[in-house]
């Protein structure tokens, strides 16, 4: 049976089958039976290699020990507000840095960084959403439309599902939605973010449009049936979890 550690783009953990490109945690989340209690512990949440170091931890969600975590990809990471290890992917946490710099002067430091995304990603004890104009939005940016997170990929829409990314729809002209990806990771991905992980799932190169009664653009919007669409393979790629300690 699947674990519930599979994390969408709006940062809620579900139980599904595919386990995604990248690998993190925000602390432990689970109890002694490794049910999860909570959606986070504390402020650093970071994304990892699947594997480093042959470092290998077996089985998930030991008591005490943090939550293995899964995304689809880095865009699905930093949707829900996760930022590159400073371990494991010491290179990217480096051009995070440089790039932050410039947006937030003398905020610098994992403390500081956590601090001003956690901000950004949460008000109370659920999620933060913000207002932007979907023209303005970078490639690999996550917006919500309909109920659903849909990624941004050049002149058109991706809707994210937990295998892979399912439809494909044009960029509404003049549009403005819900932004899922916190403004400050909007603001790294507008640098040309190029990590070491896989910025953007495979499958987004195998989406084929499909006819659609409604399309993802102001609040309101509907989406039509997409049976025939959203048939979505499962794209697992990672070849298994690393467990390691918990990094900076």
């Amino acid at each position: 049976m699947p674990l519930q550690n599979r994390v969408t783009p709006l940062g809620e953990l579900v139980a599904d089958p595919a386990r995604g490109l990248v690998y993190g945690n925000r602390g432990c989340l689970h109890d002694d039976a490794g049910r999860i209690r909570r959606g986070w512990s504390g402020k650093r949440w970071i994304a990892c290699r699947l594997e480093f170091r042959g470092w290998l931890r077996r089985p998930l969600l030991q008591p005490g020990r943090f939550t293995e975590l899964f995304f689809l990809d880095e865009a699905t990471a930093f949707a829900a507000g996760h930022r590159p290890c400073a371990l494991c992917r010491r290179e990217d946490y480096v051009r995070f840095t440089e790039v932050w710099r410039e947006l937030h002067p003398g905020r610098i430091g994992a403390d500081a960084m956590d601090a001003q995304l956690h901000a950004e990603r949460v008000e109370g004890r659920g999620r933060m959403l913000h207002r932007a104009a979907l023209d303005a939005l970078p490639d690999g940016a996550f917006v919500l439309a309909a109920g659903e997170a849909w990624l941004v990929q050049g002149s058109e829409l991706l809707r994210w599902t937990p295998a892979g990314y399912c439809e494909r729809e044009a960029r509404a002209p003049g549009a403005e939605l819900a932004l899922i990806t916190p403004p400050s990771l909007v603001h790294v991905l507008h640098a040309g973010w190029a990590p070491v992980v896989p910025l953007v799932h495979p499958s987004a190169g195998a989406v084929i449009s499909a006819p659609r009664r409604g399309r993802p653009e102001a609040s309101g919007a509907t989406r039509g049936d997409t049976s025939s669409s959203c048939q979505a393979t499962s794209w697992s790629q990672g070849r298994g979890p690393s467990g390691r300690s918990s990094r900076r």
